[in-house]
């Protein structure tokens, strides 16, 4: 087990499966606390079990972060337990697809509610930890990567909706990344193309089916591939900071 995050405590949200159980696997093999954030007890209690097995250390904690209260509570949890953050990972999405025409306005507002809403409230709870993690000398440094999509810099049909919602968390990460970067709480986006994860299996079967059709894209991104980078982004020296990352698979590139 490596030690480039030893002493850190890492937030992880989405983290029961995918992406985001991906990176607490690969965040606590390099010495960080994970706390994996997301509402199915169940799953989490598995990937902690498995975390603690491999010899990391991890913390589950059942949370729907579209409620405010409940995200803020998380954060304090986390706090309350380790005593300190370092990295804040909002992962947790929801992509629905369909045209604008017709659209089921609720699908909008669930995709609003996770993809925007969960995402500032787990930064607005997590930030003057991140700000005071920034100031000690365990690191010096502090660090919020963003799960955003190729569909944060590209729009397409069907898409609107979730393109809104990505769209928006690009430019909120790059406004706050101005705001605090040099009090040394690095901001970043990371954006993946096509990953072979749950993320299309909220859609109806119509759309389902018409994503299955599509052979355009050989080979996915799988979920360790986007951990791995996102473990770049929170290991650099702390004078070097990763605004923008573009994930792709080279079949989609």
């Amino acid at each position: 087990m490596s030690s480039k995050l030893s002493g850190t405590v890492a937030i992880i949200t989405g983290a029961s499966s995918g992406i985001g159980e991906a990176t607490a696997r690969e965040l606590a093999g390099l010495g960080a606390s994970v706390a994996v954030v997301a509402r199915r007890q169940d799953r989490l209690d598995a990937v902690v079990a498995e975390i603690e097995a491999a010899g990391g250390t991890a913390l589950a904690v059942a949370a729907d972060i579209t409620d405010r209260a409940q995200a803020e509570r998380a954060v304090a949890t986390v706090v309350e337990r380790f005593g300190r953050l370092d990295i804040l990972v909002n992962n947790a999405g929801l992509m629905l697809l369909g045209p604008v025409v017709g659209a089921d306005v609720q699908e909008w507002e669930r995709m609003i509610a996770v993809n925007q809403n969960g995402l500032l409230y787990m930064t607005s709870a997590a930030l003057p930890h991140l700000l005071t993690a920034a100031e000690d000398e365990l690191r010096g440094v502090a660090d919020i990567v963003n799960i955003s999509s190729i569909a944060g810099r590209v729009a397409w049909p069907n898409f609107a909706g979730y393109n809104m919602t990505k769209f928006g968390v690009n430019g909120f990460t790059e406004a706050l990344r101005q705001e605090v970067t040099k009090r040394h709480v690095r901001v970043g986006v990371l954006e993946p193309g096509a990953v072979e994860t749950e993320l299309v299996s909220h859609n109806s079967d119509a759309v389902k089916a018409q994503l299955a059709a599509d052979d355009s894209i050989a080979e996915p991104l799988q979920p360790q591939d986007i951990a791995e980078s996102i473990a770049f982004m929170v290991t650099r020296p702390r004078r070097s900071s990763i605004a923008e990352l573009w994930a792709m698979p080279t079949s989609q590139a």
